[in-house]
């Protein structure tokens, strides 16, 4: 029985470690990485307020399951490169989830020290210890031991794909994937901001696939290019669906067409793929206008927001249809954005958009809600207030209210079954879909979800592709 630290849990009433990050007069200046990670000494103290439990909570709340106690245990004895290898034995990503899991409603929400103090900074010892690897040893991949002869092509490089990837590399099966963009990441390259996860992580974490053995494909839209019977017929043995939802939804109201009003899908990827975030090195700057209104409340909609800030507006709002305490977001990006300056303003929602005679968007015209009784989400839904609407100026819109499924590939393969919402129906253990030999996980599967979920069902979906390829059944 693995042996735990005679020392648990005696720095458990001590306050948890905060995050050292940039100040936010610095920071909105630029697009370098906020939170700047623990040091040795910090990651130490957060392990000790660890308490060892005999059946750690914590686990059960992680959707990769990784054996949080015994990598906390490690990081206690100062053995920070086994600590990131054990995490790796459930987790092939710990560098990026670390950073933008959203610990505090999965693992550290069900932590026994929770209780009565501050949770285990979980997110924040994992995120150290993947960074501390990486910095003062050569990453190596797990040894393949046994190569099973068949191969697996992965469609989407995003977390479920990646996760796929990496486990059926692990398994010994040949793995190829197939990227419509020109680099491998998926949301986490072209949705999420420089300054949350930054891409070299990203890179880091592909090249650790790389090293597995795994192949990326890029520029290859499948559905159009080529199409799931090509795969098969050029001898893949499974595929797995990990298109993710990046199709953006709109509000469909009068003046949505304007110019200078864009997706949150569009305004981040044209920032992310396109470099406007390392202007004027590269020359593709966004214009942004002197006050920007990012409509949302989501995590999407903080980064949109905070994005606008370090392009340049003078204001950067956010307007919520509902108040604070229902916003999805996590709560560490609301006060980020708070501490960066972005104007809050709640219980209102768009009706129109208003713009000059050269097609550009000049201001918004908005209702004020009122919430009433709580709707499918469990939130209360919020309710237009009669007579309430009023004019508000911006030159900047982006529509941050969620995305849907892209339709393409599933329109050119009517063999695979999709829910009364356009996703695919797939089994939500396995990932096994109307279609022999094809799987499915992730946002194509849940809608949109987080990064760790979709690797979870990555997870589940690489064991079910292992237990096909070796029985031969589909059942």
């Amino acid at each position: 029985m693995e042996q735990r630290s005679t020392s648990k849990g005696k720095g458990m009433k001590r306050p948890r470690q905060s995050m050292p990050k940039q100040p936010p007069e610095v920071r909105i200046r630029n697009f370098n990485e906020v939170a700047l990670g623990y040091t040795e000494e910090q990651a130490v103290l957060e392990a000790e307020r660890c308490i060892a439990c005999p059946k750690p909570k914590c686990v059960e709340g992680c959707p990769v399951n990784i054996d949080i106690p015994a990598f906390i245990q490690l990081i206690r004895e100062r053995k920070f490169i086994e600590a990131a290898k054990k995490i790796k034995e459930d987790d092939a990503l710990p560098a990026i989830t670390g950073r933008v899991c959203p610990q505090e409603e999965q693992c550290e929400a069900v932590c026994v020290v929770g209780i009565k103090h501050e949770p285990v900074a979980i997110g924040r010892l994992e995120r150290f210890v993947a960074d501390y690897e990486a910095e003062h040893t050569e990453i190596e991949a797990p040894e393949i031991l046994v190569k099973k002869g068949k191969r697996v092509a992965v469609v989407g490089s995003g977390p479920a794909g990646l996760t796929v990837a990496a486990d059926c590399a692990r398994l010994g099966y040949e793995v190829t994937v197939f990227e419509a963009l020109h680099k491998p990441g998926g949301v986490l390259v072209y949705g999420i901001p420089e300054f949350r996860l930054p891409k070299r992580i990203v890179n880091r974490e592909v090249n650790y696939l790389k090293k597995m053995g795994v192949t990326f494909k890029m520029d290859v839209c499948v559905g159009a290019t080529l199409t799931l019977q090509q795969l098969f017929e050029e001898g893949y043995d499974a595929v797995f669906l990990g298109l993710g939802a990046g199709l953006p939804r709109f509000m469909g109201i009068e003046g949505e067409n304007l110019l200078g009003i864009y997706s949150a899908n569009e305004f981040l990827t044209r920032i992310n793929l396109m470099r406007a975030y390392q202007f004027p090195e590269y020359d593709t700057p966004i214009k942004v206008g002197e006050k920007a209104v990012v409509i949302g409340g989501g995590n999407v909609a903080m980064d949109a927001v905070r994005s606008a800030l370090r392009l340049g507006v003078k204001e950067a709002h956010i307007v919520y249809r509902r108040s604070r305490q229902e916003m999805p977001a996590r709560e560490e990006e609301i006060e980020n954005a708070e501490e960066e300056g972005v104007i809050f303003d709640f219980l209102v929602n768009p009706v129109r958009f208003l713009g000059d005679e050269n097609g550009w968007v000049r201001g918004i015209e908005l209702v004020r809600m009122e919430l009433g009784e709580p709707d499918a989400s469990g939130r209360r839904r919020p309710v237009p207030v009669p007579g309430s609407e009023f004019i508000y100026e911006a030159d900047t819109v982006v529509v941050a209210i969620g995305q849907t499924v892209n339709p393409l590939l599933l329109n050119t393969t009517p063999e695979i079954r999709r829910n009364k919402w356009g996703y695919i129906d797939a089994d939500p253990e396995t990932g096994r879909t109307s279609m022999p030999g094809v799987f499915a996980g992730g946002d194509i599967v849940t809608g949109e979800a987080t990064v760790i979920a979709a690797m979870g069902a990555g997870r589940k979906a690489a064991r079910a592709i292992d237990e096909y390829l070796s029985n031969g059944k589909w059942t």
